[in-house]
């Protein structure tokens, strides 16, 4: 594989990541009570998820922080600590390292100013890597946000709620190099009603990877799937591996970037990254079962469907809708997608034709029209045989009169016992979303346009049609 090849020797002593996640103890190292820092904003985002361990405050200028007393190094602490949190400058934390720090497991160093930087910091990171190595600590980043755990509640990130919205606690994990990247799909997530997991940003690598996480995950009950935003992979073999033994036990979706050019050069300068060719990372990806998405919109659909759906075996989709033009918009948007819209058979269409009103078009798509009732919905998804298709989506145009938000408690409960995905597309403004979210109240991911519901279809069908 023409995959970077470097950072192949383990940093620390042990390969068991779960002090990471399931942390007794977490120092602030850099804490401060000036609202203006970093590490004030961590010590908030702490606190504000009611993090169960214990907080200690490192900073030897101060003698407590908010009512927690402060010591002046991670040595002086009489406690192992699962966590270390590096809110300090690049050479402050070569400088806190070379002090006495055997009772730290893990460290997550949010600082900038290493390999991303240039050959100076690409020097400094070399010497962090050493360091890390010589006292047996396991280390996320640098230049990274660390993690944002709903299990455990633990949130590293330095950007305040008000600005970045968190998300409530569901069933995917997302695995990202990108700092930006996990802040915007858990703002996204959380506005649209979906949960996470655990999201992990691990920035330069210069210990933790993808493939370490990866592995974490495999064995994490509170893990459904796996997504994956990957500038590049450390160690291609192990990736293999790691993906590998992930995929048999939950769906990994992927968005490779830098796959040209421009994009390759970007991905250098922001965690210094060498992307390597892309046609290796599709052929890893296909090789290892992992779904291949091409855009941002593409994962975030992927997280919101896996949330509540498991992937199905077949790609025949059923559509349901009140707008005749919206169905079309779907059905083609399932055949670009490599998805088939299938005829529905004689005998599926004189059972509709008999339970559903005479205004009604019961082909596939099937138009309910603008004379639609919430159980007209329900009927026509109770009456077409299971069989004839492997998931539905169903889209509501809120304008009907007689349409209801209780159409989503009766589709909701259709879903739960049909066994088959029902996937909701509600396009619209204000109005519609406002309506739409009686569906996310019940737990079912809504999609706003007809391509991202055709995306998350795509996704629950094993990719789309660029993947065999």
């Amino acid at each position: 594989m023409d995959i970077e090849e470097a950072d192949k020797e383990k940093t620390g002593t042990e390969n068991n990541l779960d002090f990471f996640f399931k942390p007794e103890s977490i120092a602030l190292i850099g804490a401060s009570p000036n609202p203006e820092k970093l590490s004030h904003t961590i010590l908030k985002s702490l606190r504000e998820m009611n993090f169960k361990g214990k907080i200690y405050p490192v900073n030897p200028g101060y003698e407590e922080i908010e009512g927690l007393k402060c010591y002046s190094a991670p040595g002086e602490i009489n406690d192992r600590i699962d966590i270390a949190i590096f809110a300090i400058p690049a050479r402050a934390v070569l400088d806190t390292l070379k002090e006495p720090a055997g009772n730290i497991k893990g460290a997550v160093i949010v600082s900038s100013g290493f390999r991303e930087m240039g050959p100076g910091g690409m020097k400094m990171e070399d010497e962090l890597r050493d360091l890390l190595k010589e006292k047996g600590i396991r280390a996320m980043g640098p230049n990274c946000l660390g993690i944002y755990d709903t299990v455990s509640n633990v949130d590293t990130f330095f950007i305040e709620r008000e600005k970045i919205e968190r998300p409530v606690r569901d069933g995917v994990s997302v695995l990202t190099q990108s700092g930006s990247f996990a802040a915007m799909i858990m703002d996204e997530l959380a506005n649209e009603g979906a949960g996470v997991a655990r999201v992990v940003s691990y920035g330069n690598k210069v210990d933790v990877n993808e493939s370490d996480c990866l592995e974490f995950l495999a064995e994490d009950e509170a893990t459904k799937a796996v997504a994956l935003y990957i500038e590049s992979v450390s160690d291609g073999r192990k990736f293999l591996k790691a993906a590998s033994g992930c995929v048999k036990k939950k769906p990994v979706v992927a968005l490779k970037v830098g796959k040209r050019e421009p994009g390759a050069r970007a991905a250098s300068s922001h965690t210094g990254a060498i992307s390597g060719m892309y046609e290796a990372y599709e052929a890893a990806f296909r090789k290892t079962g992992i779904i291949e998405v091409a855009s941002y919109e593409e994962l975030k659909d992927a997280c919101k469907v896996l949330n509540r759906y498991s992937p199905v075996n077949g790609k025949r989709v059923l559509i349901i809708t009140d707008g005749g033009g919206i169905g079309i918009s779907i059905a083609d948007a399932c055949e670009e997608a490599g998805l088939r819209v299938p005829e529905l058979s004689e005998a599926a269409v004189r059972k509709l034709k008999e339970k559903l009103p005479a205004f009604a078009s019961v082909r596939n798509p099937v138009d309910l029209t603008g004379s639609v009732r919430d159980e007209h919905y329900v009927a026509a998804l109770q009456e077409t045989p299971y069989e004839e298709y492997d998931l539905a989506i169903v889209s509501l145009l809120w304008g009907p009169p007689l349409l209801t938000e209780g159409v989503a408690e009766k589709i909701k409960n259709f879903a739960d016992s049909c066994g088959k995905p029902v996937i909701i597309s509600s396009p619209g403004g204000k109005f519609s979303r406002e309506l739409a979210s009686a569906f996310t109240k019940t737990g079912m991911p809504v999609f706003f346009s007809p391509e991202s519901a055709v995306r998350a279809a795509a996704v629950l069908c094993g990719g789309n049609g660029r993947q065999k």
